[in-house]
């Protein structure tokens, strides 16, 4: 009986700190799961407060620089004739009168003369009639013709001299030579331009909007101008908008803006690239992150909201209007709350964020 009794204490004390050796390596199994599963902590990011405030809304369009309306002109030839010289070339400056290309004379010329002995045969045949006709001798029809015959001679006359004038095309305004297409030697027709001029310092910017953008801008919006394809190029400065297009262009499919700008920090050139912000809406309080705190969610978007022991999380928020560098959100987050903003798109819910300027601890190096 006393030997049964040890052999089975015996068994108890080598089973015993074997299951305690199981458990143990099944508890800590778990610990090392549940380890696995929390996010590992993402360092260098950067967070901001949420504020409210005044909101403006803009609509980023790209346009060109244009010549103003009243301020452009094309020059063609007065009749078909031969271009004889082309003294000016596109980009170049020009004043007002200089000649720009002058057509072949020959055809003017003999065309004037001509006019003018029409109108001196004319002028004689009348003076003889109207004698005439107050001493009786001819009707009275007759001298009346005679002078209708004059008067038409006067205007064919004064036709062939205007166009012996505008035989050689001159300037009307002072600006630059935006567009040449005489060729020395070729035939000029009358609906072909040959030559225009702009003047550069009355331009506008025309910026290329689609038809569902186009209904919600408004003449008078301010418009920040910058030199390029985006925001991101040198400021040019505010400019209003002066009128929005009625029409759809047929080849872009886009509706222009016409934006003037009366001042800039540069004077604008001609054909240059332009960007506008075009504000189209203003909420006087609104909440609004930097666009690099958006992550995209599917279709909609998400942001990191950092609690007070520095943990991140996930929430779904609706965005409203947008600048090139901030959005309007609507809802989902509150003024006060800490958001992700750089490296968000490496945050992963839960996770622990460590903002740059503590993860940016100085390095030091022992003395020797």
């Amino acid at each position: 009986m006393t030997s049964r009794l040890l052999a089975r204490c015996a068994l108890r004390s080598m089973v015993l700190p074997l299951v305690m050796a199981a458990t143990g390596c099944k508890r800590g199994g778990e610990a090392a799961g549940d380890a696995d599963k929390t996010p590992a902590a993402v360092v260098g990011v950067e967070t901001v407060v949420v504020g409210k405030g005044p909101f403006t809304e803009t609509l980023g369009a790209l346009g060109t620089v244009v010549p103003r309306p009243g301020h452009v002109a094309a020059l063609s030839a007065p009749q078909p004739a031969r271009i004889s010289r082309v003294l000016v070339s596109s980009g170049q400056h020009i004043t007002e009168g200089e000649p720009l290309v002058e057509l072949d004379q020959t055809p003017f010329r003999a065309a004037t003369q001509a006019a003018d002995a029409a109108l001196a045969a004319a002028e004689k045949a009348n003076e003889r009639q109207q004698r005439l006709a107050t001493e009786g001798i001819v009707p009275r029809k007759d001298a009346e013709q005679a002078a209708a015959e004059v008067a038409k001679a006067r205007g064919d006359a004064a036709n062939a001299r205007r166009a012996e004038q505008l035989s050689v095309i001159r300037s009307p305004l002072g600006g630059v030579i935006t567009r040449m297409t005489a060729v020395l030697g070729a035939t000029a027709d009358v609906g072909q331009p040959l030559v225009e001029v702009s003047d550069p310092a009355a331009v506008d910017i025309l910026l290329n909007v689609t038809p569902s953008d186009a209904a919600r801008i408004r003449r008078g919006a301010k418009v920040s101008l910058a030199a390029g394809q985006n925001a991101s190029g040198d400021p040019l400065g505010i400019g209003s908008v002066i009128d929005v297009g009625g029409t759809v262009d047929t080849s872009s499919r886009s509706v222009n803006v016409r934006v003037q700008a009366p001042t800039t920090r540069r004077p604008l050139r001609l054909s240059e690239t332009i960007y506008g912000d075009i504000a189209v809406a203003v909420h006087p309080s609104a909440i609004t992150v930097p666009l690099e705190a958006l992550v995209p969610d599917g279709e909609d978007f998400k942001v990191f909201v950092v609690d007070t022991a520095g943990r991140a999380h996930e929430r779904k928020v609706s965005v409203g209007g947008r600048t090139d560098k901030a959005a309007e959100i609507t809802q989902g987050l509150t003024a006060g709350e800490r958001v992700v903003t750089y490296g968000a798109y490496g945050v992963s819910d839960s996770a622990k964020v460590v903002p740059a300027k503590q993860a940016a601890a100085p390095q030091t190096q022992e003395k020797p």
